[in-house]
């Protein structure tokens, strides 16, 4: 069970207080503004670029994955660390932090179904298999969407973290480690990744932990990358037809996708990368350029607004932000702070020392190289 699942089952976690419901949002912004005032830098409020508006226009540093783990590590001042993001990235923030810095999640209930897609049981038993097949050949990376756990089995192991960002440095480096690679939990980054380095599609096999066998046709022990089999739900559904569709109707407009989508989707697009590099993209793009973008909706939704000089779209306008990634909202986020406020932290993300001390391995060789 993981750490996540074990704070489910104290509903105090989860059940925020019927007043907040019914507070105006302009009530509620005052108090945020008054509560930061009043804590000043023993407050610190970090916004992953996913996040509501209402949320992200009070945070004190956004970003994505990477820039939210280094800020996390350099920050020393804060007392309270408050996490708009989801449980993985504030579990991160908790590792990365002070033993004397409180790591707070607004709602409990803020997650990723991709980092859930790996748990301890499967990887270790998915790492038997490698070891007997493979020996001593295969290094674990993860991706940062991954829970705390797997992340210590990987730096006990040896290997890293990856983000979106630096995937191909830290497969580079991997590769001067170990013959073979294990990629953990997005199947999508890691064959995209890979195949952007020069690895071609044959060497690269699917494990399903589900079933607990590889999928793959051909000499197992020609294989380089063995790619977990999880995935994002929200960028699995940008698709090839999207892509076509816009090319027969728009076929002037840029196709931009984040890497988490599948290997077709993005050698169909004009370019992919990271959240960052979408964002930077776009901003350096001329005045009127046309855009499709494939990622989350609410980032795509605000960069539409921050840049009314461009058409830009979502590459599959029908697809809902992500339900998980999106549970953090005002009222949640002044419920957190007002509990700051009284000395109470009951929405603390805490990670256990040993788990902890091994997944800081793993991060620390990710930082290193960032």
């Amino acid at each position: 069970m993981n750490i996540l699942e074990l704070m489910k089952k104290d509903t105090n976690h989860l059940m925020i207080p019927d007043h907040y419901k019914t507070m105006s949002i302009e009530v509620m912004e005052e108090k945020v503004l008054e509560i930061k005032a009043k804590l000043g830098k023993k407050l610190f409020i970090l916004g992953h670029h996913y996040q509501k508006d209402e949320v992200i226009k009070f945070a004190d540093a956004t970003g994505d994955s990477l820039k939210l783990a280094q800020i996390s590590a350099q920050n020393k001042d804060a007392e309270s660390i408050v996490f708009c993001g989801v449980h993985f990235m504030a579990e991160t923030a908790d590792i990365l932090s002070n033993d004397d810095q409180v790591v707070l999640l607004p709602d409990m209930r803020a997650g990723c179904s991709m980092a859930d897609m790996a748990d301890m049981n499967q990887t270790e038993r998915c790492w038997n298999v490698l070891q007997e097949v493979f020996g001593d050949t295969v290094l674990p990376l993860t991706y940062v969407n991954s829970t705390a756990a797997i992340k210590a089995f990987v730096g006990r192991n040896g290997g890293a973290t990856v983000t979106s960002s630096n995937a191909k440095k830290m497969l580079e480096w991997a590769f001067t480690q170990k013959e073979r690679i294990l990629f953990l939990p997005d199947q999508h980054l890691g064959r995209n990744t890979a195949f952007d380095l020069g690895i071609p599609l044959e060497q690269m096999a699917v494990w399903d932990p589900i079933n607990h066998c590889f999928e793959f046709e051909g000499d197992i022990r020609e294989v380089k990358i063995i790619l977990w089999k999880g995935h994002c739900s929200v960028h699995e559904n940008f698709t090839v037809e999207n892509i076509r569709h816009l090319r027969e109707t728009k076929p002037d407009m840029n196709i931009i996708v984040h890497p988490e989508c599948p290997f077709e989707t993005v050698e169909a697009s004009d370019f992919a990368g990271s959240t960052s590099y979408i964002i930077h993209k776009i901003e350096h793009a001329p005045a009127g350029s046309q855009w499709a973008i494939g990622t989350e909706m609410n980032l795509v939704q605000r960069i539409i607004h921050q840049h009314q000089d461009k058409e830009i779209v979502s590459l599959n306008p029908h697809l809902c932000p992500c339900m998980t990634m999106n549970r953090i909202d005002l009222p949640h986020l002044l419920w957190s702070l007002e509990m700051i406020e009284k000395g109470e932290t009951a929405q603390q993300i805490k990670v256990p020392t040993d788990i902890a001390n091994d997944a800081t391995l793993a991060l620390n060789r990710m930082l290193e190289r960032a």
